[in-house]
């Protein structure tokens, strides 16, 4: 196993450990993931058109199950609708938040990094990392991109704390730029 092998396969195995000991305390963690790590990670990105949720309770939980419609696919495959399933939401009186879990809302346009197989309800990887929101300028039709996570603290292992960082406010052209570049550089 070469040195990188290994080195991905650490990081990897701590990221699930800090998963475990979330769910095991309750708790919400995120460990920073990096651009290229978000790519490289996910089973597949594509540009999503939002179109309604369902929630129901499992095994003691409240999930959110979303429905998208695929506008673009930009790695792996993705069928023309697709479901997210999230932990949280509303149901009849009951309601159960998890911090850093997207929530959305019908009508609006995403890029999602997601992890899962076909044929079964995808998560977003890193929840708020993996979602980006795409906002039109009504007066010159012109799209920006925000990341969700640029505005919680999420922890990140090199500063040895929790920062605020993240994509915010970016021309999509700019932003589709640097994915495909780094789909590209992957595949190589």
């Amino acid at each position: 196993m070469s040195y990188l092998q290994r080195r991905r396969f650490l990081w990897i195995l701590f990221l699930i450990g800090l998963a475990l000991v979330a769910v095991a305390a309750r708790a919400t963690t995120l460990v920073r993931l990096r651009f290229p790590e978000l790519v490289r990670y996910s089973s597949a990105i594509g540009r999503v058109h939002c179109v309604g949720a369902e929630v129901h309770y499992d095994k003691g939980e409240i999930w959110t199950d979303t429905s998208f419609e695929v506008v673009e696919r930009e790695k792996g495959f993705l069928p023309g609708y697709i479901v997210v399933r999230q932990p949280g939401g509303k149901l009849n009186h009951l309601q159960s938040h998890v911090e850093g879990a997207p929530e959305f809302r019908p009508g609006e346009e995403l890029i999602l990094f997601l992890w899962g197989t076909p044929g079964k309800p995808y998560t977003v990887l890193g929840w708020s990392q993996g979602t980006f929101r795409i906002r039109r300028n009504v007066h010159t039709g012109s799209e920006t991109i925000t990341q969700d996570s640029s505005e919680i603290p999420v922890f990140d292992p090199e500063a040895n704390g929790f920062t605020k960082a993240g994509i915010r406010n970016v021309r999509i052209e700019i932003f589709e730029e640097k994915m495909h570049k780094e789909i590209n550089r992957q595949l190589q």
